[in-house]
This record gives C-alpha cells, sequence and structure tokens, in this order.
C-alpha cells in the first residue's frame, strides 16, 4: 500500500487498491505517504537548481537536484537567496551549480557555496539570444514584405499591351436575326448575278439602297453579323491599362475596379467593367498573393541551424537578408555564437561581445550587456559539458505530479512523493 500511495497518491491509489481487493481510503494512503521516512541523500558534487511552480503566477518552490545521477536531492518552499543560501551553507562538497541566470539564485549560491563554479545554462542563454533577435526583426518589420512579389510582376508583364475586344467572339449563326440575314445576302447575290440593278433590288426586296450595297460588297454573312464591331473603340479603352496594374497587383473585384476607373473619369456602366474583368478571370486566372513571413517566423529562421531550412525558407531569409543589412549583420553574430556554443569555445566570448558591441544593433547590445553581469556563469556555461536540462526534465515530473494530485495536496506531500518516486524508479 505504501508503494502504490507514493505512486499514485490518494484517490487513483485507491481506486487501484479497490481493484486488487484491498479496500483502502485515499486518506490512509496520504496518511501512508506522511509516515514514511526520506529517503538518505548525500551531497551531490554537481547540484541543478531550478523554480517550479507550486501556484503559477503566485507561489513557488525550488528543485535541486544531483546532475550527475538525476536524482532529486530536495525541495524547498520558496525561491528566496535567504532559503537557497542557508541550503547551501549547511551542505559541503557541492562543487559545480548549474542553474538558469536568475539574480536571486546567483546571489544565493554566492553566499551559499562562493567556491563552486557556477554555470549558466546554455538553453536559457540561447532563449535570451533569441529574444533579442526578435526585436532586432521587429525594428525592421517593414522590409520583412518583398517590394514586389515575383508573382505581380509576372502577371504585370503578361498584361502588358493586351486589348481583349468587348464583342462576341465570332459571328452569330442561330436566331431569327441570323437567318433573315442570310436569306436576304444569298438572294441579292443572286439577283445580281442575273444582272439586276441595285436600286431595282432594293425595291423587289424592300430593303434601303445602302442595305442592298451592303449586302453586296459582303462575301460572306459573317462580316455583315460582327463588321458592326471591327475597328469600333470603347469607353473603357483609356483605362484599361489600370485595370491591367490592378489586376497585377492582386485586385479581382469587378466593383472595386468599377469605383477605382469611376474616379479616374470613366463614363460607362458598371456591366462593361463586369464583362471586360470576366474576360481577365477567364484569360488571366488571379493567384493569391504570397503571405509576407511574421517576425516568429523570421526569429525562428535565424536562430535555427541553416540545415533544418526547407528550401523555400531558406530563398526568403536570403531575401530579407538582402534588403535588410541589420538583419543580416544580426544574423551573422547569431551564427559567430552558435559555433562558440557548439563547439564550446567559451573563452573566445570576449572577442564576440567586442564584435556585438561594434555593431548598431541595440537589441543585442541589450543581451550583451546581460552576459556581463553574469560572465563568469556564462563562459562556463559555454565550456563545461554539465547543463540544466536534467532539472527541466524533473520540473515536468512535478507537474505531472501536482495535476495527480489536483493542485490540492500541500507542500510537505508533494516534497515526500517527489523524493520518494524517484527513489522508487531508480
Amino acid at each position: 500500500m505504501e508503494r502504490v500511495a507514493v505512486m499514485l497518491a490518494g484517490r487513483a491509489g485507491s481506486r487501484l487498491a479497490h481493484a486488487l481487493a484491498a479496500k483502502v481510503s485515499r486518506s490512509t494512503l496520504l496518511r501512508l505517504i506522511r509516515r514514511l521516512r526520506y529517503p538518505e541523500t548525500s551531497t551531490p558534487r554537481v547540484l541543478g537548481i531550478d523554480d517550479f511552480a507550486l501556484r503559477k503566477g503566485r507561489n513557488y518552490g525550488t528543485i535541486l537536484l544531483d546532475i550527475e545521477t538525476h536524482q532529486p536531492v530536495d525541495l524547498l518552499p520558496d525561491r528566496t537567496t535567504a532559503t537557497v543560501a542557508r541550503w547551501l551553507a549547511e551542505r559541503s562538497g557541492v562543487e559545480v551549480i548549474c542553474r538558469y541566470r536568475s539574480t536571486a539564485y546567483a546571489e544565493a549560491e554566492r553566499l551559499g557555496a562562493p567556491d563552486a563554479v557556477h554555470i549558466a545554462d546554455r538553453w536559457h542563454i540561447w532563449s535570451n539570444l533569441a529574444g533579442a533577435v526578435e526585436k532586432t526583426v521587429v525594428q525592421h518589420r517593414a522590409l520583412l514584405r518583398e517590394p514586389q512579389d515575383t508573382t505581380t510582376a509576372a502577371a504585370a508583364e503578361a498584361l502588358e499591351g493586351l486589348d481583349l475586344d468587348l464583342a462576341p467572339a465570332g459571328p452569330r449563326t442561330t436566331g431569327r436575326l441570323s437567318d433573315r440575314v442570310r436569306d436576304q445576302h444569298e438572294t441579292v447575290h443572286a439577283l445580281l448575278e442575273q444582272g439586276m440593278a441595285m436600286r431595282e433590288i432594293g425595291r423587289r426586296l424592300g430593303l434601303a439602297r445602302n442595305t442592298v450595297r451592303r449586302y453586296a460588297h459582303a462575301a460572306s454573312t459573317g462580316e455583315l453579323l460582327v463588321g458592326r464591331w471591327t475597328g469600333r473603340a470603347s469607353i473603357l479603352d483609356p483605362h484599361k491599362p489600370y485595370l491591367h496594374q490592378r489586376w497585377a497587383e492582386g485586385c479581382t473585384v469587378a466593383r472595386r475596379l468599377f469605383e477605382e476607373v469611376r474616379e479616374r473619369g470613366y463614363p460607362g456602366g458598371e456591366n462593361v467593367v463586369k464583362v471586360y474583368v470576366a474576360k481577365l478571370r477567364a484569360d488571366f486566372p488571379p493567384t493569391p498573393p504570397r503571405k509576407a513571413p511574421s517576425v516568429r517566423d523570421v526569429t525562428s529562421w535565424l536562430t535555427r541551424h541553416p540545415d533544418r531550412l526547407t528550401d523555400d525558407q531558406a530563398q526568403q531569409l536570403k531575401a530579407i537578408l538582402a534588403r535588410c543589412p541589420a538583419l543580416d549583420r544580426a544574423a551573422h553574430h547569431v551564427r559567430s555564437f552558435a559555433e562558440l556554443m557548439n563547439d564550446r569555445q567559451g573563452k573566445h566570448l570576449d572577442e564576440r561581445i567586442t564584435q556585438v558591441q561594434a555593431d548598431d544593433l541595440p537589441a543585442l547590445h541589450t543581451f550583451i550587456t546581460g552576459l556581463d553581469q553574469d560572465l563568469d556563469a556564462v563562459v562556463a556555461g559555454l565550456s563545461l559539458r554539465y547543463s540544466s536540462g536534467a532539472v527541466e526534465v524533473q520540473n515536468n515530473k512535478i507537474k505531472m505530479l501536482k495535476r495527480q494530485m489536483f493542485g490540492r495536496a500541500n507542500f510537505d506531500l508533494l516534497r515526500k512523493r517527489v523524493l520518494l518516486t524517484a527513489r522508487s524508479r531508480s
């Protein structure tokens, strides 16, 4: 029952006990946990320190972990400098302390373990750098969008010099008018072949002399049906270049285009514009404009390994860096810092700091100022193999235990479960 209580706590442990035909209440299981002794722990040589939320946004505690064995050593009820310094002062033998860059923990470790080597966690250092890069991207966000999208340029080139005819594509072959014109055209030509004069043909057929002349000069019926459109100018002609430009820019709504050309002096109706826009849509289907990358996207591309970028992301980033020299310089500093971190060359940090300070990048200057305030720990973090990764793992396990207890357990019960659960699993 003690093992069930440690692993599952009250309600879940009680349900499992009932399934095993060992009826026990949740309160009994909690009393069994509190009655257990704390496991014996020795002072670790490499200690990891981090905070965890007892009640997020309000109350926080401190977890202390043996980095070499990945076993929790103790939980403290708060994260104040005095509490952590007192715990360190009561124990000797801590040689290395891994922590994130909290001023409270830094001061506590200087007071409680002045001889220990402090290591600032690399992940938090890189996170701070990413925050500075994001601020730099925000300052130049106007240059993230391409000045002229390649799709728009191609569409504008294709529409250059275009003049779509608003007339029907060919002669009408059906309908009463078409049949009548065809019959009259054949009759006129038949009478002309018989030698009859145009005036006489007009009187016999009841047609005007000019109509007979037009039939006589037309070689086919198609010329009579569509000839009236040939060479005829449209009131929309002066505004077609503007319509082509707006179409290439992505404006494809006929109503909006009609309102725009009307403001530019177009005297006609909306239907003419609708017909022309329909022809543009049929011959040049609009393509959706390419979405500009967000600040978060560009920040991620700048702080990610180049091999992990897709071809499209790499091309977009290359174009952005070509348009914005400030971001290009920031990318250079990020790559230099990444090489220093991956190769554990903390001894060259001073050179990187000098290079950044010589550049006009305010956000990165703020990042460098923060490094200077904890320089020894940062250099150690970029040089030694230790990190706070194991502490973050244990922090996630604490969150799991808190959810299992519905967030209602006291600190003493949580502390005992964290220490006993880790020992049981090992």
